[in-house]
Formats: structure tokens, C-alpha cells, sequence
């Protein structure tokens, strides 16, 4: 019986990434804004519809050089229903993240709670884009133009996705793209800084590059350059963007049918209005099923199936953030219970109708 992960990363036909790199050869252009680099920021400005595009090495490092060049101080307030890297970027930058709730049918921060966790050091909201659903962005943009705060969107999950025929990229001061291996769009490991303020892309492109703008060093920059070689996945796999998407929305189609109606397990709801990218399949088990969630993991995992507990634990229980002592005075409820219940199914373009009839024959026994 063969095993069945979580996600897989998706890889073009082997000809189409090797023809790209005699110029790599020819050239000896492996990094430092080369061809493809240049050319896979442009093609990206030009798919967001954005006014700025810039690579970086990681989704990580794309938060981090973020939080730097808008020149964020004290307090950013984010959620703790997020992958770690996100509460870990304002860390690493001498912030202090905020934890607040999600909302209660959902799994983005809930805006209403904002305005009670400000306070005079809070300079940002980081809101995250959670399995590529969108954040109620005019609330928070309200709220965000009221208090005088900046908003990075965390949107690692949210490549393509459009709500009302718009990219939703182009939200808040910036956004943030991870293109890691396992995400929809990939370039093995790599990332992006979208935003809609021009201005911000030299302060951007300088911290990067170790601070340089010419032949001085004017900021603490650091080494987060993407290279050629990462540049030219990007560049092939978006041929097959349409593809991907297509062939993960097949699988997202057919995981519905086949669950619907089964008590006490919660699919995803994608809105009519939203163009998404199915980079994902969360599931949450309640009452009145028969497993909770762990009985579940497990019995997945004796049929060679490996599903996720995406996310779980909360950022706020890890050990780090307890030995931190900066724990949310804020209770987060509806958090901690989809983080106990959730399930994330296996979902990449190379699955199989049989694969899909495997997983769902587990959870309907």
C-alpha cells in the first residue's frame, strides 16, 4: 500500500527547467538580480496586477525585511492560529507579537478584537491569509487607518487568489508570499514582498542585499537574494499554473462530494466570489463523529496516510513563546478549538481519483 502525504511538490517536465540553464552556464550569472530573476519579478508584478514585486530567498525572510523597511517599532498585533514563522519574523526583528482570536466560524483574526489589544507601542497588524482565505480587509483597514497602523498581510497561502476579480495582494501596506516547496507556486525554496507603495521597493531591494545602495551600505540589510536557479522554476512552473490549480480544485471538488453529509466533519467553504488557489483541504472533526481528531490521525496513519494537524499546536504553546513571557493577555478561544479539532487532508495535483476514494473510504468507516 502505497503511502499518501500531506502535499507533494509539483515538478515540471525535467526538459523544461534544463533548457533554461545553459544561459546559467553561458552566462555565470547565478545570482545578484540575473535574467530570470528580473524577468520572474516582472511576470509576477504583471499576474498581481502589483505596483511592486520583490524576490527574496524565503517566505520567512519576506516578513522580516517587511517589518524592516516599514520601519515598525514595539508591538505588532497577529494571530495564533499561523504557521510559527509569522509571530517569528516579529521576533526576530525586537517586536513583540500580540496574539488575538479568530473568528468564530472561520480562521483569520477576528478584526473586532483590535482596537481593545492597542495600545500607545503598537505600530502594525499582521493578519494571515489562512488556507488562502481572505482576512476581512476593509474592517481591518478601518480600523488600521484610525489608530494610524500598518498592515502586512501574511499571505503564504494566498498565491493567485483573487476575491471579487481582484488580487488580494495588493491589500494592506504589503504582502507577504512564501514559494517554498510544498506551496501551490514554488521555486524549491524562495519568496516575494508585494506591495501597492512603490516607494517601498528600494528600501526593499536595498535590505536584501546587505543594506547596499550603490557602493554604500545604508541600512542593516542582510543576504536574501533569490538566485537564477530558483528564478527558473519559477519561471516554468508558471506555465503551469492553470494547470496546478486545475487539477488541485478537482481533487478539492471531489473531496466534497464524497464527505458531504458526514456528521460532525466541517469542510472548507470557498466563497462564490473567490478565485482560490486550493492550496489546501482542512477538515474539522466534532461531535457527533465517532474519533476526535488525534483518533483520527491515527487511524489515518495505520492506512499509510499522513495528514496534517495544520495548525497545532497554537503558536502560543510552543515553549518558546512560553519562556518568552509574552503570552496574549487576550483569551483565544475559538483558536485553541480549531486547532484541536482541524485536519488537514492531502492535496497536490498528483493525486489520484483512487487516492481521494482512499482517504474519504478512512473517514466514512
Amino acid at each position: 500500500m502505497n503511502n499518501i502525504f500531506v502535499t507533494k511538490p509539483y515538478l515540471p517536465p525535467q526538459e523544461e527547467y534544463q533548457a533554461l540553464l545553459p544561459n546559467l552556464w553561458d552566462s555565470r550569472h547565478l545570482t545578484n538580480a540575473g535574467v530570470y530573476h528580473q524577468k520572474l519579478e516582472d511576470e509576477l508584478k504583471s499576474l498581481f496586477v502589483a505596483d511592486s514585486v520583490s524576490l527574496v530567498n524565503n517566505g520567512t525572510i519576506a516578513l522580516e525585511i517587511a517589518i524592516q523597511a516599514m520601519g515598525l517599532k514595539g508591538k505588532v498585533i497577529t494571530t495564533p492560529y499561523s504557521f510559527v514563522a509569522t509571530a517569528n519574523s516579529i521576533l526576530l526583528k525586537g517586536l513583540e507579537p500580540v496574539f488575538i482570536d479568530i473568528e468564530d466560524n472561520g480562521f483569520n483574526l477576528e478584526p473586532e478584537l483590535i482596537e481593545d489589544a492597542c495600545d500607545a507601542q503598537t505600530s502594525a497588524i499582521m493578519p494571515v491569509h489562512v488556507y488562502g482565505l481572505p482576512c476581512q480587509n476593509k474592517t481591518i483597514q478601518e480600523i488600521a487607518d484610525r489608530k494610524g497602523l500598518q498592515i502586512i498581510y501574511d499571505a503564504a497561502h494566498a498565491f493567485g487568489i483573487k476575491e471579487n476579480g481582484e488580487s488580494i495582494l495588493n491589500w494592506g501596506d504589503v504582502s507577504t508570499l512564501s514559494f517554498h516547496a510544498t506551496k501551490v507556486f514554488h521555486t524549491f525554496e524562495g519568496g516575494a514582498i508585494v506591495s501597492p507603495h512603490s516607494e517601498l521597493k528600494k528600501s526593499i531591494d536595498s535590505l536584501r542585499s546587505f543594506g547596499f545602495e550603490d557602493e554604500d551600505v545604508v541600512a542593516l540589510g542582510t543576504n536574501a537574494k533569490m538566485n537564477e536557479a530558483q528564478a527558473a522554476m519559477g519561471l516554468v512552473l508558471l506555465r503551469h499554473l492553470d494547470n496546478i490549480i486545475g487539477l488541485r480544485k478537482k481533487w478539492h471538488e471531489l473531496y466534497i462530494e464524497l464527505l458531504r453529509g458526514i456528521e460532525g466533519i466541517t469542510l472548507l467553504n470557498i466563497p462564490p466570489n473567490l478565485e482560490h488557489n486550493y492550496a489546501y483541504f482542512p477538515i474539522l472533526i466534532n461531535k457527533p463523529y465517532p474519533l476526535t481528531r488525534d483518533q483520527l490521525y491515527d487511524k489515518f496513519t495505520e492506512q499509510n496516510i499522513f495528514p496534517r494537524k495544520y495548525f497545532y499546536p497554537l503558536i502560543t504553546d510552543f515553549s518558546l513563546y512560553k519562556n518568552y513571557s509574552i503570552l496574549s493577555k487576550h483569551k483565544i478561544p475559538n483558536a485553541r478549538r480549531v486547532a484541536d479539532s482541524v485536519l488537514c487532508l492531502p492535496l497536490y495535483p498528483d493525486l489520484t481519483e483512487k487516492d481521494v476514494e482512499r482517504i474519504c473510504k478512512v473517514l466514512s468507516a
